[in-house]
C-alpha cells in the first residue's frame, strides 16, 4: 500500500482505520492541490452500496452533534433527508450535491469553503470506505489561522464518523 498507514485498530469492533492518498478516480481529487484534502478508509466484511454508506453516515449517533449545530444555523436535517440524497437528491442540510458516481459522492457546505467525500470500493470479501474532505477556500489570514488551529479536531472528529459508520456497517 503506497503512502498508507494505519491510524488506529478500535478493540474489539475489529475496525483498522487508515489514512490513505485519495484513489486517483476520487471526485475529491480535484481539490488536492488546491488547499487542505484528507483521506480516510475502514475495511468491512460485506458489500455496501454508496446509499447505505451515505445513510448510516449521516445518520450515525457521532453526526449527531453535527446535526445539532446545523440546526442552530438554519440548515437542519432529518432522516428524511438523508434517505433522500442517498437516493439521489441534489440538497442536504448544508450541502449540495456537487458529483455523484455510482461508487461516490461530492458535497460542497453551502458557502462553498469545504467539500466532504464518501466513496465505497468493492473488494474480494468486503467493501472499503473511504471518507475525505478538503478546505479550499481560505481567504484571510485569520481564517487559515482558525483552520489550522481545528485541525487536530478535524481530524478526530472524521475518524469518530468513519469508524461510527464502519462499526454500524460490519457484518
Amino acid at each position: 500500500m503506497r503512502n498508507c498507514r494505519i491510524l488506529c485498530s478500535c478493540g474489539g469492533w475489529g475496525i483498522k482505520l487508515t489514512v490513505r492518498p485519495l484513489p486517483h478516480a476520487a471526485l475529491l481529487a480535484a481539490y488536492d492541490a488546491r488547499g487542505y484534502t484528507d483521506c480516510l478508509a475502514a475495511e468491512v466484511s460485506r458489500r455496501v452500496t454508496l446509499g447505505e454508506y451515505i445513510t448510516v453516515f449521516y445518520s450515525s449517533l457521532a453526526f449527531r452533534p453535527e446535526q445539532a449545530l446545523l440546526r442552530l444555523v438554519g440548515k437542519p436535517s432529518s432522516r428524511a433527508d438523508v434517505t433522500a440524497v442517498a437516493a439521489g437528491a441534489e440538497h442536504f442540510a448544508a450541502w449540495t450535491v456537487e458529483a455523484r458516481s455510482d461508487d461516490q459522492i461530492l458535497l460542497r457546505d453551502f458557502m462553498g469553503r469545504t467539500r466532504s467525500w464518501l466513496m465505497v470500493e468493492q473488494m474480494a470479501g468486503g467493501t472499503r470506505l473511504y471518507f475525505g474532505s478538503a478546505m479550499v477556500r481560505q481567504s484571510s489570514p485569520a481564517e487559515r489561522g482558525t483552520f489550522k488551529a481545528l485541525l487536530w479536531f478535524h481530524k478526530l472528529y472524521a475518524r469518530t464518523l468513519l469508524r461510527s459508520a464502519a462499526k454500524a456497517l460490519k457484518a
